[in-house]
């Protein structure tokens, strides 16, 4: 991950990663199964991540890789387990076309970023793709192509750098960017 800094000062993080893809409709129950729901605590969570969708993913990836699904990502129930295990497991993002509306507000919430790319299913697993969070643009490094999506608000870009939005409330009330 590579930074810059943006008008208020804060650090905004590039993200190089490998490719896992997963499909469509992709649900919080799938991201961290319900019979897991019996802790919060990350690293915990963070051993059981897509675990039934790919029962090696934990084991295969390597923190700083990136998730690309199709459609409706993250639908289902309305936990905040699931970003925070796809965090503490080292996910670095998550692409796909859509997500659900509670999954991408929890998302930020807990610092995970996510970016919309209606051409998400162009990109395969195992592509190295490099996210400009700044430029708005996806860069496929293995085919070459590079895609534009609308850039996050700078708001929700800040509770990312801060790590979420408890980190970034903490560091408003110290008095921190």
């Amino acid at each position: 991950m590579s930074t810059e800094t943006n008008a208020r000062g804060v650090q905004k993080a590039n993200i190089n990663g490998k490719v896992w893809k997963f499909g469509k409709d992709v649900d919080t129950d799938l991201i961290i199964a319900a019979r897991y729901l019996n802790t919060s605590v990350p690293e915990e969570l963070a051993k059981h991540v897509m675990e039934d969708a790919d029962p090696e993913f934990v084991e295969k990836m390597t923190p700083g890789d990136v998730i690309v699904a199709d459609e409706n990502f993250g639908c289902g129930s309305s936990r905040e387990h699931a970003p925070i295990a796809l965090k503490a497991a080292g996910v670095a993002a998550i692409v796909a076309p859509t997500f659900a509306r509670i999954f991408y507000r929890n998302a930020f919430n807990m610092g995970l970023p996510i970016f919309e790319l209606k051409e998400a299913n162009e990109i395969k697993e195992g592509d190295a793709i490099s996210i400009d969070m700044n430029a708005g643009t996806i860069t496929n490094n293995t085919s070459g192509k590079t895609y534009s999506f609308t850039p996050i608000p700078e708001f929700m870009q800040e509770l990312i750098d801060a790590g979420g939005l408890m980190n970034f409330a903490q560091n408003e009330i110290e008095g921190k960017k």
